[in-house]
């Protein structure tokens, strides 16, 4: 019985008043899609194994949830929605017209099986965009710009769009010719700020004092624009200097769009997801310590399902959204108020046309007998 009527760890029930406004507040972020020429897409809450596998780049093997088909090919739920319309864009869209920039839009659930998700979700809500065709600094200032908008349309003032550029820490990787597990540890230690973790991972590796001393600052290099500045007195490499004037370039877009004094630079956020190849960025605010959006771009992705085109994009996570409006006291606003009409036997007639033209009207009715009523 206890089964029955309880749900597993990690997922949950959404009703009543929660339910409203969540469905209230995506189709609001929806038209902001809209509004920048984004159509929609659907793609299967399941897929083959392949589009999530460790060369995509994305979620581990481990923090699946997989199951067989009756053929016997391994299936998972989506863990991640953008190789999913990756797959489908490749499918779908990109033959037609090769210098087509495509604007896609999707919102669904994406489930992890991760037992380091203790009192989190395993299964969440994600709204997200994708552009596809277009590598230019242009790009990148959109979706930054669009994702500012999202966070005030939903009715927050005080949050940070922190933005990275994984380029950076790759090229330094290229020049130390470290191993591929060091890599990976280096990764782990400055996306979590472990400033004594790298220093003394980096001391083992005997690299050049100037290479040695970026690794270890980079935990620290976060900030506004001077981050920008120092970095480019810190190496000489012609490909970390390059994804810096890539983010200097944004930021001066960005200030046309008027969204500039919600954007910081953090040079050692590095993503789990090893299919970013440029800029990647997370969005949070005071209230939940999970980030709201988070994405980034991702040039080399489309080319695993045989079509290579330069891609950037964003998903944002519904729960954290709605926790951090929760916490802040920000309310979402029903836009409608549900009606009631008593009848008994007598009226039921006139009660069901009254109803029926209310509803046609729009408005939200219902019809109650008087001897049901407490």
């Amino acid at each position: 019985m206890e089964r029955t009527i309880h749900t597993p760890e990690g997922v949950r029930d959404i009703y009543s008043q929660e339910c409203a406004r969540k469905r209230v507040l995506q189709k609001k972020l929806h038209k902001v899609f809209v509004s920048y020429g984004y159509e929609d897409i659907e793609t299967p809450t399941f897929e083959f194994f392949d589009v999530f596998s460790q060369e995509i780049g994305t979620i581990p093997s481990k923090d699946l949830y997989k199951f067989f088909d009756r053929e016997g090919n391994t299936l998972v739920l989506r863990p991640d929605i953008t190789p999913s319309v990756a797959r489908a864009a490749s499918m779908y869209f990109l033959e037609q017209d090769k210098s087509q920039v495509l604007r896609l839009c999707y919102q669904g659930s994406t489930f992890l099986n991760s037992s380091s998700y203790q009192g989190r979700s395993k299964e969440v809500t994600e709204l997200g965009v994708e552009m596809m065709g277009d590598a230019s600094a242009d790009s990148d200032a959109e979706l930054l710009s669009m994702t500012v908008e999202l966070l005030k349309t939903a009715g927050l003032t005080d949050f940070q769009v922190s933005v990275g550029q994984v380029d950076f820490f790759k090229s330094l990787l290229e020049e130390s010719g470290m191993s591929e597990d060091i890599r990976e540890e280096l990764r782990e230690l400055i996306s979590n700020k472990n400033y004594f973790g790298v220093e003394e991972l980096i001391q083992e590796q005997h690299l050049a004092p100037e290479l040695a001393d970026v690794f270890m600052q980079m935990p620290q290099l976060f900030g506004g624009t001077e981050i920008l500045e120092k970095a480019k007195t810190m190496t000489n490499n012609e490909k970390a200097l390059a994804s810096v004037e890539r983010l200097e370039e944004i930021y001066r877009i960005l200030e046309m769009y008027g969204c500039a004094q919600y954007i910081t630079f953090d040079l050692g956020m590095l993503s789990k997801y090893k299919y970013y190849t440029g800029i990647i960025m997370q969005a949070y605010t005071y209230g939940t310590g999970q980030p709201l959006v988070k994405g980034g771009r991702y040039n080399n992705l489309l080319a695993h399902f045989g079509k290579p085109c330069p891609s950037v994009g964003f998903t944002l996570v519904m729960e954290h959204l709605m926790n951090a409006l929760s916490r802040q006291g920000i309310e979402v606003p029903l836009t409608w108020k549900t009606q009631e009409i008593y009848y008994d036997e007598k009226n039921r007639q006139e009660a069901i046309e009254q109803a029926m033209a209310m509803r046609r009207e729009g408005r939200h009715v219902v019809l109650k007998r008087k001897e049901v009523c407490p």
